[in-house]
């Protein structure tokens, strides 16, 4: 009870009177709401307006239908196979929702049941209702999905694809049941507005789609309104504000924008409008970082936005309403955002995995979340994009129209290059080299809840070609019986380093940490043969023992990735390393204990190589990721683990597409060693790279510091030599020095610290941060090139 009140008082010592006097309201409207129930109370009297009012444009007309549907057939024909079978399905009572498949709901559907779990939620007013806890209510997202009604919007489809009555028999059957037996303000299905605000928008698109038809009766409009007006209502006294500020705030923006427009002939319909629409103009400034990304820091919740915010900037341009230039600016790095995550395959699945779309639910896998860029391509003229996007969506023909098929189709494809960028106030850095694509999450660096995002600090997912190979294993759930939502956003299952077995943050509740660590970007240097990274975190500081994890990235132009982990602390420490595999990626028959990994039939695939000799433990285990929300799946884990006395440090090679090795599992593409010399300084670490047709050395030092291994000198914090076969000399790259010598073949050096040196070859080009402080390149002449670090 004491611990109960702190947290009570700690959390009213974080608000200002804003929130406070909101909150209070809210808390007040919903008690008065549930006793004006008692006395059958008229939650929409007075709901119309008695003025004159102008009809607003939905995304369509109804005479542009018959070419819409047309249109539907002509390009995506197996859809409407698709949408017709799910229809009989839907007759049946028997729903797909999220990544549960085939819930068979009997004669009579429970609109209060989580089917998975078999909880049903108690008929009670919704602010009794605790829909976090899983022994009162199951999960609550299984319930609000199909609550949603987004099925019916398939029905309508169906029924204007073919006619079939039996569809609008359906629709108007579940209606009524559904309004029967949920009675406002009782039950589950009030609880949250942002599920009000899907059902609204699911009615909307379910009358638009069947008006003119007649199919719906004269008395059904005013009944269709009533139901809308008592969700404007809802939407507008319990706007998520302080609650959940994210794309929960945002969806109920849309919504009432969307009422609003619509519905004019209702009374608060001018006060919606304007209330959603400011609400979409502030979340989209505070909701989406400077660099386009969206502040949850979860690539589903970027796409879930971003579809919000497509949706309501299409229908306000069809009903004359004026669109900032600033919101089309976020709306095209959103978009640039995406392209840039899914340029090499599927965008990465950081942070958590919602499972829910505005217009398709089914489109919830990770290759769907390019979706948007099909509309974006329309709507900015982006080559790019339609390169990227791959094709229409069915969701595009019914936002944009016939119009907007037809710029598609003017639009010339431009292939799309990859590139390495940063999305500094993201914290997110993309590594790409001609063999594949490294993706990083450096992590959280600001006091936000970030309640979406995962403890995987300076993690990375690694694609090729369209195949991922290492993966962020996903969500699963947000609630249920088991341990899972803790397990799914730990550290472990993420690709970095984990210390004592511990998580970087301690989960508080499912969407909160007791910890806001710090973690940081400390170095980001491009250049034109390599990229390196390096950052830190402080998650571990709050142990006994404090530990602060560094990690450090260099892609090279010639594919490979070189990722070392320092752990820095005192003490002895378990350390693990976990690498989570694609699911497709298997061992092949002779690899074990090879770290060779590949998808069957095909030279395609990953080896991940540990410096030789490297004193932790290897195992290869089957693990568990969820390819969407409700669904677990076995894929490959590859662990390194030790017990060590800190400091310590763990440093491995990721190969992409090696196909000597994957197409022979006794082949490994090079031997990677831990380089020893007797004169090396002793803060100098050295790894060496061989393979039949190169060679690479790497040399870590300190700042500012100068330092010896073997041949080589430099005051470089990080130095690469590589070299072809018959190659008379290497090509050098450094960071943050002055010079490197390597003692009876060259030196190159500046007249002041540069941070970043490269000398490359074939022809001879020399590139600098800095070019005005090269001082020399010395060039002896030599005989074919010999490793002076051995």
């Amino acid at each position: 009870m004491i611990s109960s009140a702190y947290r009570i008082f700690r959390k009213l010592r974080a608000m200002d009177r804003h929130e406070v006097a909101d909150r209070c309201r809210q808390e007040l409207s919903k008690r008065c709401d549930a006793l004006w129930s008692r006395f059958q109370h008229d939650f929409t009297n007075n709901a119309f307006t008695s003025g004159e009012w102008r009809p607003g444009l939905f995304f369509f007309a109804p005479e542009q239908l018959g070419s819409l549907i047309e249109l539907l057939r002509e390009r995506f024909p197996l859809q409407v196979e698709n949408i017709l079978a799910k229809s009989e399905r839907i007759l049946e009572h028997r729903f797909d929702l999220l990544g549960f498949e085939d819930l068979r709901y009997g004669e009579r559907i429970n609109w209060h049941l989580d089917l998975v779990h078999s909880k049903e939620a108690s008929a009670k007013p919704f602010h009794r209702v605790n829909y976090l806890n899983f022994a009162e209510v199951g999960d609550s997202k299984i319930t609000w999905e199909l609550n949603r009604h987004q099925h019916l919007v398939t029905l309508a489809k169906a029924y204007r694809l073919t006619g079939d009555e039996r569809y609008a028999r359906e629709i108007h059957s579940q209606w009524r049941d559904w309004h029967a037996a949920n009675p406002y303000p009782i039950g589950i299905n009030w609880a949250s507005t942002l599920e009000v605000g899907f059902r609204s928008l699911s009615w909307m698109w379910v009358y638009y789609l069947l008006e003119g038809t007649g199919t719906l009766d004269s008395g059904f409009r005013h009944e269709w309104l009533r139901a809308q007006a008592l969700n404007g209502r809802h939407l507008e006294r319990y706007l998520s504000t302080y609650f959940s500020p994210n794309t929960h705030l945002l969806g109920e923006g849309v919504a009432l924008f969307v009422l609003g427009t619509m519905c004019p002939e209702l009374s608060g319909a001018a006060r919606w409008k304007a209330r959603g629409w400011q609400i979409v103009l502030d979340e989209a400034r505070r909701q989406v970082a400077p660099d386009g990304m969206h502040f949850e820091k979860s690539t589903y919740y970027h796409v879930y936005a971003l579809d919000f915010f497509l949706h309501a900037v299409v229908l306000a341009s069809r009903n004359a309403q004026s669109i900032p230039p600033e919101l089309e600016e976020t709306l095209e790095k959103m978009l640039d955002v995406l392209c840039l995550l899914g340029s090499e395959g599927a965008p990465p699945r950081w942070g958590d995995d919602d499972g829910g779309r505005l217009f398709d639910p089914a489109r919830n896998r990770a290759e769907h979340m390019l979706d948007p860029l099909a509309a974006g391509a329309i709507l900015f003229n982006r080559a790019d994009f339609k390169s990227l996007a791959r094709g229409l969506r069915e969701e595009t023909i019914w936002l944009l129209g016939k119009a907007g098929v037809e710029r598609w189709d003017r639009i010339e494809p431009k292939a799309l290059v990859p590139a390495s960028a940063a999305l500094e106030s993201s914290a997110i850095y993309v590594m790409t080299t001609k063999r594949g694509q490294l993706l990083m999450d450096c992590g959280c660096s600001s006091g936000q809840s970030h309640g979406h995002d995962h403890a995987g600090a300076l993690s990375v997912c690694l694609q090729a070609n369209q195949q991922a190979l290492l993966i962020d294993p996903g969500t699963f759930e947000y609630v249920g019986p088991g341990p899972e939502r803790n397990k799914f956003r730990g550290t472990a299952m993420h690709n970095t380093l984990r210390v004592d077995n511990q998580d970087q943050a301690e989960p508080d509740g499912p969407f909160s940490w007791k910890q806001h660590f710090q973690a940081r970007a400390e170095q980001w240097i491009t250049g034109v043969s390599f990229v390196f990274f390096a950052g830190s975190h402080n998650g571990y500081a709050r142990l006994p023992s404090p530990v602060v994890h560094r990690r450090c990235i260099v892609a090279l132009r010639s594919g490979i990735f070189l990722v070392r982990d320092i752990a820095e602390g005192s003490g002895q420490h378990r350390l693990d390393i976990s690498w989570h595999l694609a699911a497709d990626l298997l061992q092949p028959k002779g690899a074990e204990g090879k770290q060779v990994f590949c998808l069957p039939n095909s030279a395609k695939g990953l080896t991940i190589l540990p410096a030789v000799g490297h004193g932790w433990t290897e195992q290869s285990s089957k693990g568990q990721w969820s390819p969407v929300y409700g669904r677990q799946s076995e894929a490959m884990i590859l662990n390194f683990a030790a017990s060590v006395t800190l400091p310590a440090e763990f440093v491995a090679l990721l190969v992409p597409e090696c196909e000597s090795a994957l197409t022979n599992a006794q082949s490994i593409p090079g031997k990677f060693i831990r380089a020893q010399h007797s004169n090396a300084t002793a803060f100098v670490q050295a790894y060496r790279y061989e393979t039949g047709e190169a060679e690479y050395q790497f040399f870590f030092g300190r700042a500012d510091q100068t330092w010896q291994a073997g041949s080589v000198s430099s005051d470089a914090e990080f130095v690469c030599l590589s070299s072809g076969l018959g190659q008379h000399e290497p090509e050098i790259v450094f960071c943050n020095g002055t010079h490197v010598d390597i003692a009876g073949l060259q030196s190159v050096h500046t007249n002041r610290k540069v941070t970043r040196y490269e000398r490359l070859l074939g022809p001879l080009r020399i590139s600098c941060s800095d070019p005005d402080a090269i001082i020399s390149t010395d060039r002896p002449s030599q005989p074919a090139y010999q490793n002076p670090a051995r």
